[in-house]
């Protein structure tokens, strides 16, 4: 049996930016201390709600510094630095363990994709190369390539390998994973809206867009299920739908970033080719945010 990165409820960080598009660090470190002190069980730094796929090198590098450096151990650290390029994502790796990161996100190779023995080969390439755990991110909206069962068994007996934030959606799916690959393979929810079904058949808990602006409430959700307490922890489930749905109508991180703005961070707006919302969906998240408590 591996050891369990983290239960609960991790965030998915965003990044926040100032107004010529350069990382706003103060802002970041706000936010950090806003997820430690409401209870978040982990930080994912560098992915999707991050904004890594517009970083360059210096700033994905220095942009993991800082979260372990602001975090000070008092939570996880998990980095994102998946890359299409088996080659950089292996330095980017190494480069994120010798920071202090506790863990590290890959997500699937993306546009040049890979056949299933490319992933294998892919992610081993990066497994050989550190002394920290690796979280596989299964993504296929996003990346057009999905883990196939087989590979997920395959990878899961590597010794560096040790869980999966899935987002394919597929609940059968992810439930013969959990079956397979059993205590070789830690699984989190890659989907707010699934965190609940995904813990019921043995997931270890999330990895959250809605933890940006519901750190507890997230938490207290995954703590339920983690505590066999599913009825409960459905009705939290089905509470925080709408607004779980409304953070996604718009492509990740646009509305999530427009929601921390609306509650008094200063998130900025995401990098090009990003947009800043119409203000139809706007009113609409906000309404949203308004029923949760989040604003006035």
């Amino acid at each position: 049996m591996k050891n369990t990165i983290f239960t609960g409820a991790g965030v998915a960080i965003i990044t926040p930016m100032n107004a010529d598009g350069s990382i706003n660090y103060d802002e970041f470190g706000r936010v950090i201390d806003f997820q430690v002190e409401n209870e978040t069980d982990a930080i994912i730094v560098c992915g999707t709600t991050g904004e890594s796929a517009t970083m360059t090198d210096e700033e994905h590098v220095e942009c993991i510094r800082y979260c372990v450096d602001r975090v000070k151990g008092r939570i996880p650290v998990i980095a994102g630095t998946g890359s299409n390029d088996t080659r950089y994502a292996v330095e980017l790796s190494k480069e994120a363990e010798k920071l202090g990161a506790d863990a590290l996100l890959l997500v699937t190779p993306y546009y040049n994709k890979t056949s299933q023995r490319g992933l294998v080969a892919h992610f081993t390439a990066v497994a050989d190369n550190v002394n920290i755990p690796i979280i596989l991110y299964n993504v296929p909206s996003r990346t057009g390539i999905n883990i196939a069962l087989d590979t997920y068994v395959t990878l899961s007996k590597h010794k560096n390998i040790a869980a999966t934030k899935e987002a394919s959606g597929n609940i059968s799916a992810i439930a013969k994973i959990i079956e397979a690959c059993g205590d070789d393979l830690d699984v989190y929810s890659g989907n707010d809206d699934q965190i609940v079904p995904i813990m019921s058949l043995g997931g270890k808990g999330v990895i959250s867009v809605l933890s940006n602006v519901m750190p507890k409430e997230t938490h207290q959700m995954a703590q339920l299920c983690l505590d066999n307490n599913f009825a409960e922890a459905a009705k939290l489930q089905i509470k925080y739908l709408e607004l779980c749905n409304d953070l996604f109508m718009d492509v990740n991180p646009i509305p999530v970033k427009e929601a921390m703005n609306i509650m008094g961070f200063n998130a900025g707006e995401c990098r090009l080719p990003l947009l800043k919302m119409e203000q139809s969906k706007i009113d609409t998240l906000k309404a949203s945010m308004q029923k949760m408590g989040l604003v006035k």
